[in-house]
């Protein structure tokens, strides 16, 4: 698997200010990117007033949350007690499974981190900009957090955003509780949030055994479908690790097609071939600019979650795969809807 990058991610780009160190080291690096970022970082920021779905109530509900998690950043980190208290590795693996659980997780599973896992570079930040990543942490505990299935079937309007950030803030509580306890017992631990990761979070839950990858590049979770958020807490704390689990989330995948219907930016390859499954995040974030939010489109579009579990799919012939799909679309369309903003 090739590392990825930080500083190549859409966030980390948007970010740059013109002229500014980070911004011209990356640019000399990618001069083919530079006119179309320059062009994106020119239009609208996301929950901005002058895009089609701004609500002077709602918007804000978003961005207080992204507030909320940009000041709890700083304690992603922090130093271990002296003292190491000796732990089972069986035992506290599943008393860590068990806090997760009890704090607001929807599922959890451990994984071995090794260096391909996790970025290269950091880039998110102009204070570690260009850094190495730190991969020393190599066992990972990962947890989902759900999101309301009702509320997101909004998007692309606000009220999904209000629910996705929501559900940022309910995982980045959750990775810092745990990462503090396991720090208290002596082991270093460290959370990765959203605008903190040192990882990209699907291939680590997939290692987990929480999910697999489906062709709208999310983790079909195998609790939730595709509405969720992950956390990831990595340590140097001894756990048992989980197995990776093969759901044939792929297969559904090729006999459904949905997302790639419903996708605004046509983004969503209509490959047979899942080792070409992708998303254009230069296209991906044009849409959201010009909506306004994170859009939210390919999630409400998925099946997953709503009407079929992933559980189920291994014991359906493609005949039964094909069925489902046919009565989903006649039922819903494109994807199910709900109107309104919902909170309001």
């Amino acid at each position: 698997m090739k590392r990825i990058d930080e500083r190549d991610l859409m966030f980390s780009r948007m970010a740059f200010i013109e002229n500014s160190d980070e911004y011209n080291e990356y640019y000399n690096r990618n001069p083919n990117k530079k006119i179309l970022d320059d062009t994106l970082r020119d239009k609208p920021q996301l929950y901005s007033e002058v895009t089609p779905t701004y609500d002077s109530i709602l918007s804000n509900a978003a961005l207080a949350n992204f507030k909320m998690i940009s000041e709890l950043r700083k304690l992603c980190e922090g130093e271990a007690y002296e003292v190491k208290i000796a732990v089972e590795p069986d035992k506290i693996t599943n008393a860590i499974k068990r806090l997760c659980m009890h704090y607001g997780a929807a599922d959890v599973g451990t994984a071995y981190a090794d260096d391909d896992f996790w970025y290269s570079y950091r880039g998110r930040h102009k204070e570690n900009y260009g850094e190495k990543v730190d991969t020393s942490l190599k066992n990972a505990i990962v947890f989902t957090v759900n999101m309301t299935q009702e509320i997101i079937n909004t998007a692309p309007q606000v009220s999904a955003g209000v629910e996705t950030s929501k559900a940022y803030v309910d995982a980045a509580i959750i990775g810092i509780q745990i990462s503090y306890f396991i720090r208290r017992l002596g082991y270093n631990a460290r959370c990765h949030m959203d605008g903190n990761y040192l990882m990209p979070m699907i291939p680590i839950a997939e290692q987990a055994g929480l999910g697999e990858r489906g062709r709208n590049n999310l983790l079909i979770s195998r609790k939730n479908g595709c509405f969720w958020r992950i956390g990831v807490i990595t340590t140097e704390m001894p756990i048992i690790f989980d197995k990776r689990q093969n759901y044939d989330v792929k297969r559904f995948c090729r006999l459904c097609g949905l997302c790639i219907k419903t996708c605004p930016a046509k983004t969503i390859s209509d490959s047979d071939d899942s080792d070409k499954w992708y998303i254009q995040q230069e296209k991906c974030y044009d849409i959201w600019t010009s909506i306004g939010n994170d859009c939210g489109v390919c999630i409400s579009s998925c099946p997953f979650g709503q009407d079929i579990d992933v559980g189920r799919v291994k014991d359906m012939s493609d005949e039964e795969v094909e069925k489902f799909i046919s009565v989903y679309r006649e039922r819903y369309g494109s994807r199910k809807r709900v109107a309104g903003k919902y909170f309001l």
